[in-house]
């Protein structure tokens, strides 16, 4: 269920799909770099105005499922126009900022983008540029992600399964609202 906050934007209300705290794990694996699973943490956030904050950080798993290394992190805000054109500005911690284009589908909660602009630090590495699909399936987040450098042409290099954060209290009150739980609503969780 997509839940539209009512002090959203209205014109935000086509990527309400994307709002919440979400975690997930996925797989890394790009040339000259660890091959590793990794886990994700995104959050993608609103104060009204007419962008959607976004933060993702993502770190390798071990064996045993347990954080072992940072891999990379980002931020950045998210528009939509009233012709379902997205554009995103996203900043990296490797010393990258990108300006992303691209749109959302017809009919489904699905974002394609394009790097249009790339900008690095002297210590950054190569990188040219990339692609990302977003889709909102089953209540869950997907994404995959492209990149390119000098020496290796646009390919997959990261993609991962999201779920949704709800905490219980959100769960308890959700709940009452039905009618399927006592006052108090925390005792569905003992």
């Amino acid at each position: 269920m997509i839940e539209i906050p009512s002090d959203l934007n209205p014109g935000l209300v086509p990527l309400a799909f994307l709002l919440g705290d979400w975690e997930g794990v996925g797989v890394f694996d790009f040339p000259g770099e660890e091959k590793a699973n990794f886990g994700q943490e995104v959050s993608f956030s609103h104060d009204g105005r007419d962008f959607i904050e976004y933060s993702s950080h993502t770190w390798a798993l071990d064996s045993d499922g347990e954080k072992s290394r940072p891999i990379e992190s980002e931020s950045g805000y998210w528009r939509i126009d009233e012709n379902r054109k997205v554009e995103v500005v996203m900043v990296r911690d490797q010393g990258i900022v990108e300006i992303w284009y691209g749109e959302l589908a017809d009919q489904k909660p699905q974002i394609d983008l394009v790097t249009d602009a790339v900008a690095r630090t002297a210590s950054a590495g190569p990188y040219n540029g990339g692609k990302r699909l977003y889709g909102y399936v089953k209540s869950d987040l997907m994404w995959v992600g492209e990149k390119s450098t000098p020496e290796v042409p646009l390919r997959a290099y990261m993609s991962a399964h999201l779920k949704k954060v709800v905490s219980p209290e959100q769960v308890a009150a959700w709940a009452k609202d039905l009618g399927d739980l006592p006052d108090d609503g925390i005792a569905f969780f003992k």
